[in-house]
C-alpha cells in the first residue's frame, strides 16, 4: 500500500504495510480504485453539464464517495465495492444520455470498468501504482497532485454536509469534477498545479460558507453557552463526529423517551446553536475528549454510541455491540444504520440499545466548559475588543486549533496555551482544542481568554472574525496582532490550510509535523511566499509571535 494522506503516517514518510489509522492494505487498495473510478466519472459529468443534462445525483454521490475515502471514515471493503459499482453505473448512465445528444469519444479512464469477478484489491493496487508513476520523475508535481487530491476530499466532505442542510453551489460541484479530471492531465506545469491547489482553497472557502449558512439558517447563530462535562443519572446516547443535522434527527427520535443525549468530539459546538438547545432539552452535555481517546472513553460509556462522520478508530470488542455508524462511516461487523426515504437514519436500534443498557447511575460532580464564540458572538463585541487592544489590555490573539491526534508531541499545544501571557486571548476550533479546552484561563475584562469558535469547518467563522477585526482596525489582516498556530491530521485540514494560503495569510505555524506529501521544493515555495513554518517549541514560538 501507499498512503501518506494523514499526519500520522509511519515515520512521517507514508504507510506502506498497514495504515497508522488502522486501515489495512486491502481497504486502502479499494479506496484507491474508487478514486480512480471517480476520476473517470469526472469528465463525463463535466460534459453532461455542458449539454444541460442534470448531474446533481452524480455531484452528491461524488462528494459522499470521496468523503468515505478520508482518514478514519470507512474501513468496510464491502461498502467500497458498492461505491465502485455505483460510480460505474452513474457514469454509464450519463454517457448514454450524452450519446443521445451527440457522439462522443471517451478516454480510457472514462471507459475503465473493474472486473468484478476478479480481485478489486489487486486492481486497486495497479491503478495506485499507475498514479504514482504517471508523474515521472517530477516529485514536486506529484506532491502538488496529492495536495490537490487530499484538499478536494476535504472540500467534498464540507460540500456533502452543506447539501444535507439545503445549501448547494453548482460552482463547487463543477470544480470538484474539474480537479479530479485534472489529476489525469500530463500537460500541466508546476505553476499550473500551484494555481490549482490555491483554487482548491478558494472553493473550500465557499464550501465552508455554504455549511455555515446551513447551520446558522437552521439552528441560529451560535451564542456563548455553558456545556456540562459531568454526566447525569439516566439512560444515555453518545453522538460523535461532525454532522449536526443527523444529531438533530437522533434528538427528534429520542424525544420523550427518557434518554439523555451527549455530544463527543467535534459535536461539542452543537450546544452553542440556540434553536437546537431550545427545541431539545435532552441534549444535555459533552462526554469525553478528542477522537483518538475513544477506545478508552467509549468502553466506559454506559449507553449506545453513534458515529456520524470521520474520526472512527477501529473499535474494541469491549464496546463494538453498542456502536452504530451512519452515512459514509463504516467498519466491518459494526451496526450500520442506513438512510430512510427522508435522508435520515432510523435510530431505533441505537435507541433500543440505550434503553437496554444501565445508563449513568448517579449524577457526577459538576464540571463545565464554554462554546459558541463564533463570528457573530465575537464581532458583536468588536468595540470592546478594539478598546481593550488600544488600551493595552489585550496584547495579542492566538488562533490555536485544528486536528488532534495520538502523537505525544501534540502536548506542544497544551503547553503553548498554558504559557500564553495573561494579556493575550486564545481562539480555538476543531478537535485540537481538546488538548486544553477545559483550562481555566480567566478573562480580560468581560472577554474570556479562551474562546471556542467551533468545528473545523468553522475556520470560516474564524476567518470572518479576523477579516472583521482587520476592517475595524483599518489594517490588512496580516497586520493584526494575531498568530495562527495550527495542528493538522487529515484532509479537511489540508483544505482549510489551502484556504488560508489562498487568502494570503502569512506566518502560519503548522505541526506537529509537516505533511509527508509536501516535497522539499514545494515546502520551500510555501515558506518563501507565505512564510509557512513548522512549530518549534512553545517558548520559541511565543517569543517569535510576540516580537
Amino acid at each position: 500500500m501507499f498512503c501518506e494522506q494523514c499526519e500520522q503516517t509511519a515515520s512521517g514518510q507514508g504507510c506502506h504495510q498497514w495504515g497508522a489509522c488502522g486501515k489495512g492494505p486491502e481497504v486502502n487498495a479499494v479506496q484507491d480504485l474508487l478514486v480512480y473510478c471517480l476520476r473517470g466519472l469526472a469528465p463525463v459529468a463535466l460534459r453532461a453539464r455542458q449539454l444541460g443534462i442534470p448531474t446533481r445525483e452524480t455531484d452528491v454521490f461524488a462528494c459522499e464517495a470521496l468523503f468515505a475515502t478520508m482518514t478514519n471514515v470507512n474501513f468496510d471493503r464491502k461498502r467500497f465495492n458498492r461505491y465502485i459499482r455505483d460510480a460505474i453505473a452513474i457514469r454509464e448512465n450519463l454517457k448514454a444520455q450524452i450519446q443521445a445528444k451527440e457522439p462522443t469519444e471517451w478516454s480510457a479512464l472514462s471507459c475503465y470498468e473493474p472486473n468484478f469477478q476478479e480481485s478489486l484489491v489487486e486492481q486497486g493496487q495497479d491503478v495506485a501504482l499507475q498514479f504514482i508513476t504517471q508523474s515521472g520523475q517530477n516529485v514536486d508535481i506529484f506532491s502538488l497532485k496529492l495536495t490537490v487530491l487530499y484538499g478536494i476530499k476535504g472540500v467534498a466532505s464540507y460540500t456533502f454536509h452543506a447539501q444535507e442542510l439545503g445549501q448547494e453551489d453548482d460552482r463547487v460541484y463543477s470544480f470538484i469534477h474539474k480537479a479530479l479530471a485534472a489529476l489525469d492531465r500530463q500537460n500541466l506545469t508546476l505553476e499550473d498545479w500551484v494555481k490549482l491547489a490555491l483554487k482548491v482553497g478558494e472553493i473550500n472557502l465557499r464550501a465552508m460558507e455554504l455549511l455555515d449558512a446551513g447551520h446558522t439558517s437552521t439552528y441560529g447563530h451560535p451564542v456563548p453557552t455553558v456545556v456540562p462535562l459531568n454526566a447525569r443519572t439516566g439512560k444515555a446516547i453518545l453522538v460523535s463526529g461532525h454532522d449536526i443535522k443527523q444529531l438533530e434527527a437522533l434528538l427528534k427520535q429520542t424525544a420523550n423517551q427518557g434518554i439523555t443525549v451527549y455530544t463527543h468530539g467535534e459535536l461539542l459546538p452543537a450546544h452553542g446553536y440556540p434553536l437546537l438547545k431550545q427545541k431539545y432539552p435532552h441534549l444535555y452535555g459533552h462526554y469525553g475528549t478528542a477522537w483518538q481517546n475513544q477506545t478508552k472513553e467509549f468502553a466506559k460509556f454506559p449507553g449506545a454510541i453513534v458515529i456520524t462522520t470521520n474520526c472512527l478508530m477501529p473499535p474494541h470488542e469491549t464496546y463494538d455491540e453498542k456502536l452504530f455508524t451512519i452515512g459514509s462511516v463504516g467498519y466491518p461487523g459494526i451496526n450500520y444504520l442506513p438512510e430512510t426515504d427522508d435522508g435520515t437514519p432510523d435510530f431505533a436500534p441505537a435507541i433500543a440499545k440505550a434503553l437496554e443498557m444501565p445508563g449513568f447511575t448517579r449524577d457526577e460532580e459538576p464540571r463545565q466548559v464554554m462554546t459558541g464564540f463564533a463570528r457573530n458572538a465575537v464581532l458583536s463585541v468588536a468595540d470592546k475588543v478594539i478598546e481593550a487592544v488600544k488600551g493595552g489590555k489585550i496584547r495579542h490573539f492566538f488562533l490555536v486549533g485544528g486536528c488532534d491526534g495520538a502523537k505525544p508531541d501534540r502536548n506542544y499545544y497544551t503547553e503553548l496555551v498554558e504559557k500564553v501571557p495573561e494579556d493575550c486571548i486564545v481562539l480555538t476550533l476543531a478537535c485540537g482544542k481538546f488538548r486544553f479546552f477545559d483550562k481555566q484561563l480567566g478573562t480580560i475584562g468581560e472577554l474570556p481568554r479562551l474562546m471556542d469558535v467551533g468545528q473545523c469547518n468553522d475556520a470560516y467563522s474564524a476567518i470572518q472574525i479576523a477579516l472583521g477585526l482587520a476592517k475595524a482596525f483599518e489594517v490588512d489582516v496580516n497586520q493584526l496582532p494575531l498568530s495562527m498556530i495550527l495542528s493538522w491530521y487529515e484532509q479537511k485540514a489540508v483544505a482549510v490550510l489551502l484556504t488560508l494560503l489562498y487568502l494570503g495569510i502569512q506566518n502560519i505555524r503548522l505541526g506537529p509535523t509537516l505533511p509527508a506529501f509536501i516535497s522539499p521544493n514545494v515546502l520551500k515555495l510555501l515558506s518563501e511566499t507565505y512564510h509557512l513554518k513548522p512549530i518549534t517549541t512553545p517558548d520559541e514560538d511565543l517569543a517569535a509571535c510576540l516580537g
